[in-house]
């Protein structure tokens, strides 16, 4: 565990070095760093040991309390009506939909007022006075992001996902976002038969260039007109194969989304350098060795990643897998917090980001499953309980030893085994999301990838250690970082680790398995006016809801959902 004495102080330098007009003293930073720390029962907003607070107060006696949950981010704000002697009346949270050109602050000079400025100019409200637009009224809309001042920030809003609250949310995203789109399955055969967008350089590759294309080719012992070609189910929209009989190893550029990429795989025509090379994991068996594998490279000079929570999981409490005895009495979970709230989890892209939302894709696994029943880890940190933080904001502490797929705050999107000295980033992580340990680190397959129980790999609800698995990693080509992301139809961790060795990955991690809903990932191209949402798989199209009108509504991009997932959104200033 950290101490305060030194590395405590270190994470507080790094803090006031990377917000040059922060409004905490060290002392007070310090004080949230020890709380932090404690191990007791807290709320939430005590697990943020950057969060800056204000207050202002009312005429009627009232105070006003803002909270910035980490300034660094400047996103997710916690504002809260409390009484002259600090009871807490209700609780609103907000988010700050432009968190890198707009500032939310608090006015208390004798009319306290809200003051959002961009460069649009400066505007004060204040949306507790009940009128038009204010935070009753957007409590009551229905909607999971209701705009409030003059549409300039939103109140998040726990909803059911009812009908009447699908419906809602709906149009004000077709209204606000989607201008008026209709959201339909993805049929490559009507969408871009006679398109131009499916003629590409890709099309007319051939011989050693088509090696070069995407992420790089899976290594493989046959020369390139010798490679086999494999029948598949990938339901994606992808240029350069007939029948969807795509060569192995090899990438195919995703039609309408430019930086996007899918390939396949079996895992026995892997190359005996990797089938046999460095890294211990287990011998492939004849059915996971013959077993497809379907691939998704994305070129991230093109897409930003973000991270979100579900409705629902990962849970903030405690697994059942570690033994009773490494709880701390009283405890509610291992971080001392029993759930996010006030914090509203939403399990959905939020608006301002909708538009340019090109892929979804499922998350890691829930609390109950998200930590250590064998090994050495049941007894490091109550149990190493994987962890997760959304919008700066830490809903689950970062463990050392686990693998951390990350967004700092100036964009850069890293993945590695996290450690103790990690920790100075803190302050700057936009995101962050821990899953179970290593497949792949350094290029080679992870020192557990070979041992069931102390890898905590889980398996099908048999027990069966073979089952159907998703995973990511990183890796760089030809001066370019790629996150590919991996759906294995039946797979040990060996199979998946020597697969993304084979592909040239630098990292890899597990992230769910066992169900298509559990494995989801979509794609969103947009044409003429509608929205298209393909899926890698064409049962992940089943977890989709529909509109009364029959259109589709895609999941996490459409309506909340329980789960956790990544996204991808273009970069701004880039054109689809």
């Amino acid at each position: 565990m950290l101490n305060w004495s030194f590395k405590g102080a270190v994470l507080v330098g790094a803090l006031l070095g990377s917000i040059p007009a922060l409004a905490q003293t060290a002392e007070e930073l310090e004080a949230q760093w020890a709380t932090y720390q404690e191990v007791r029962p807290k709320g939430i907003h005590e697990l943020q040991p950057y969060r800056q607070e204000t207050t202002a107060p009312l005429k009627d006696g009232r105070v006003v309390r803002l909270v910035s949950l980490n300034p660094a981010v400047n996103s997710w704000f916690l504002l809260r009506l409390e009484t002259a002697d600090g009871k807490v009346q209700d609780s609103y949270h907000l988010e700050n939909p432009d968190p890198a050109g707009q500032t939310l602050g608090l006015f208390g000079d004798g009319r306290t007022a809200l003051v959002v400025e961009n460069a649009e100019g400066t505007m004060r409200c204040a949306p507790w006075l009940g009128s038009a637009g204010s935070l009753t009224v957007a409590r009551k809309t229905g909607l999971p992001f209701a705009p409030l001042c003059g549409d300039r920030i939103y109140l998040r809003n726990q909803v059911s996902g009812s009908r009447s609250n699908l419906e809602a949310t709906t149009e004000f995203l077709r209204d606000n976002v989607w201008g008026g789109e209709r959201i339909v399955n993805f049929v490559k055969g009507t969408f871009f038969r006679d398109s131009e967008m499916t003629t590409s350089e890709a099309l007319a590759a051939s011989g050693q260039g088509r090696l070069d294309i995407g992420p790089g080719a899976a290594e493989m012992d046959f020369a390139l007109e010798d490679r086999p070609v494999v029948r598949t189910y990938n339901a994606l929209g992808f240029d350069g194969a007939e029948n969807k009989n795509m060569t192995m190893g090899l990438w195919y550029p995703i039609a309408g989304l430019e930086g996007v990429f899918t390939s396949t795989i079996q895992p026995r025509h892997l190359a005996q350098s990797v089938l046999k090379g460095e890294g211990k994991t287990n011998w492939l068996d004849a059915v996971e060795s013959r077993a497809n594998a379907h691939f998704v490279g994305f070129d991230l000079s093109r897409f930003d990643l973000s991270y979100a929570v579900g409705t629902a999981h990962p849970g903030l409490g405690w697994s059942p897998r570690p033994p009773w005895d490494v709880r701390p009495r009283g405890m509610p979970g291992p971080d001392g917090v029993r759930s996010a709230r006030p914090l509203v989890r939403l399990g959905m892209i939020p608006p301002q980001k909708a538009d340019r939302a090109i892929a979804v894709f499922t998350g890691g696994f829930k609390r109950e499953h998200a930590a250590f029943k064998w090994g050495e880890y049941i007894r490091l940190n109550y149990g190493t309980h994987y962890g997760f933080i959304e919008n700066g904001v830490i809903l689950s502490k970062l463990q050392p030893r686990l693998s951390t797929l990350y967004v700092l705050t100036d964009g850069t999107i890293g993945m590695k085994t996290w450690t103790e000295d990690d920790n100075r980033m803190l302050p700057r992580i936009r995101f962050a999301r821990q899953n179970g340990v290593p497949l792949v680190e350094n290029g080679i397959p992870g020192p557990l990838v070979p041992h069931w129980g102390a890898g905590n790999w889980s398996g099908s609800a048999e027990a069966k250690l073979r089952t159907l698995r998703a995973g990511a990693c990183m890796k760089e080509e030809n001066g370019r970082q790629w996150l590919i992301y991996g759906w294995f139809s039946t797979a040990t961790p060996s199979a998946m680790a020597r697969s993304f060795q084979g592909y040239g990955c630098d990292y890899a991690m597990l992230l769910d398995m066992n169900a298509m809903e559990h494995t989801h990932l979509a794609l969103f191209t947009r044409n003429e006016g509608s929205l298209h949402v393909e899926h890698l798989m064409p049962g992940m199209a089943a977890i989709e809801k529909r509109a009364r009108s029959g259109d589709v509504i895609p999941r996490f991009l459409g309506f909340v959902d329980n789960r956790d997932f990544f996204y991808l959104t273009l970069k701004e200033g880039l054109e689809p």
